[in-house]
């Protein structure tokens, strides 16, 4: 330390002592103990340690020199943990000796154990695949959730860059984000089985009803949205499997904007979602009475709204749930979890058929396929927003989907933000770490295989329409 620095440290004549260094290591003050300098004294004082360091960085969070939570459940929870100090009231002599007690004395409260939802095997492994994902890809970042269907607990919550807690020295903005819960964007495709939901809830489509989507174009506003290839006309199950944006627009065109943002609502979209948890977003939905012709048609294919990767991963619990929307916790619970009912068991079923289909042959999603898993999902691959329009060559790649199909015991999303390295395509770069993620998490619970070992993979991509 410079002369000049630890002069102005002491000029102060207020303090009783000031700190020269903080939380130094033990050889450190070992070495400065044997120099014997007089006025200098050491105090003991406890480091926190981060045993499952960059892999759970984001979730866990760190505190400050003071102890006092900056990130992460240390910050959310920082009351809890902490406790209260005790307190007792003395009267001291001339020389700082305590002569007797006066009035009451407080004790001190120990701080709460916190027992987290986190899975800390499910965590390290959806990292490492995230982070693989990344670097294959040569992507800008990425965001893995994984939810259990049935009780709303948080698996994992993984983003990649991350950061090692213990040292923080040159830290970023872009290490730091919990983009999973705090960045913001366009679902795309992945709204198409929302889209669908809604029209088989209000009665308007079956599963069967045939949707005409030649000649895979369609103009509305001045606008002309297009599919990747004619398909023809399709059934609504096909419309999902072949993820054709002029068929969702057209089954959407069946109800009014009141009836698609009820339902979108309910599933917490433009809301906050019920997490303690800082920093979670609430997305953007605008208001119904607003909504334009072009904009009603866009928001059924995941345009002009937007989302959190943890709100896209909530709401499709919906469909895991027997149509009812569950309510999410950070910790530790165990119990079934109490939802609201959004759709039918019926209905509900039949999307997931459907997502099936979407990551079967003939979908988008083929990639996701795991062994021994029968799994159902939706690829969404949408262009990063620029200013007030779009990249061209800028995208975001995500899967969200649920396995095993029959009954689900988990949903997973899957984020990876500017993929650079030839491919973009939802299906077929976020979709292989959903494949693993979801194989891993589900031997990790116990989950019995519920197919044969081969899975269904075809050579022949299907591309999807975003």
């Amino acid at each position: 330390m410079p002369l000049a620095e630890l002069n102005k440290k002491i000029e102060d004549e207020d303090k009783t002592f000031v700190w020269l260094k903080r939380q130094v290591d033990e050889s450190v003050a070992q070495q400065i103990a044997e120099l014997g300098i007089k006025g200098v004294y050491q105090r003991r004082e406890y480091k926190r340690k981060y045993p499952e360091g960059e892999a759970a960085a984001h979730v866990v969070g760190f505190t400050n020199v003071e102890n006092i939570g900056q990130e992460g459940v240390e910050l959310a929870f920082d009351k809890e943990l902490a406790g209260r100090p005790g307190s007792r009231r003395v009267i001291k002599d001339r020389l700082g000796r305590v002569v007797e007690d006066v009035g009451e004395q407080v004790p001190p409260v120990d701080g709460r154990d916190l027992q987290l939802s986190i899975d800390s095997k499910v965590q390290f492994f959806a990292y490492q695949k995230l982070r693989d994902a990344v670097q294959v890809n040569k992507a800008k970042a990425g965001s893995v959730v994984v939810l259990d269907s049935i009780t709303g607990e948080v698996l994992a919550l993984a983003n990649y860059p991350s950061y090692q807690p213990e040292k923080r020295q040159n830290l970023s903005g872009e290490q730091l984000r919990n983009r999973a819960i705090t960045d913001m964007f366009e679902p795309g495709s992945t709204m198409k089985p929302i889209t669908v939901a809604a029209a088989l809830e209000a009665g308007r489509v079956t599963p069967n009803t045939v949707i005409e989507t030649g000649p895979g174009k369609y103009n509305i506003g001045g606008f002309t949205i297009s599919d990747t290839h004619n398909y023809g006309s399709l059934s609504v199950e096909g419309v999902i499997q072949k993820s054709s944006n002029v068929g969702a627009l057209k089954i959407s065109q069946k109800m009014s904007p009141r009836e698609m943002w009820d339902v979108y609502t309910a599933l917490g979209y433009g809301q906050k979602p019920q997490l303690q948890f800082p920093g979670a977003v609430t997305g953007r939905l605008r208001p119904w009475k607003t909504w334009r012709p072009i904009e009603q048609a866009t928001m059924s294919y995941g345009y002009g709204l937007s989302a959190s990767l943890f709100q896209m991963a909530h709401s499709y619990t919906a469909f895991a749930h027997e149509g009812q929307i569950i309510q999410t916790t950070m910790l530790k619970s165990g119990d079934p979890a109490s939802g609201v009912k959004v759709f039918s068991p019926q209905n509900a079923a039949a999307v997931r058929k459907m997502l099936q289909m979407a990551a079967g042959p003939g979908g988008t999603g083929q990639k996701a396929q795991t062994v021994g898993y029968s799994v159902g999902g939706k690829s969404g691959t949408a262009h990063k927003q620029v200013g007030k329009g779009y990249a061209s060559n800028k995208y975001r790649s995500w899967f969200t989907g649920m396995a095993p199909i029959d009954q689900p015991r988990i949903v997973v999303a899957v984020m990876i933000d500017e993929p650079s390295a030839g491919q973009y395509y939802g299906g077929a770069v976020a979709a292989p770490v959903f494949s693993e993620v979801v194989q891993q998490t589900l031997r990790m619970m116990g989950v019995q295989p519920d197919m044969a070992v081969k899975p269904q993979i075809v050579v022949q991509a299907v591309e999807e329409s975003f």
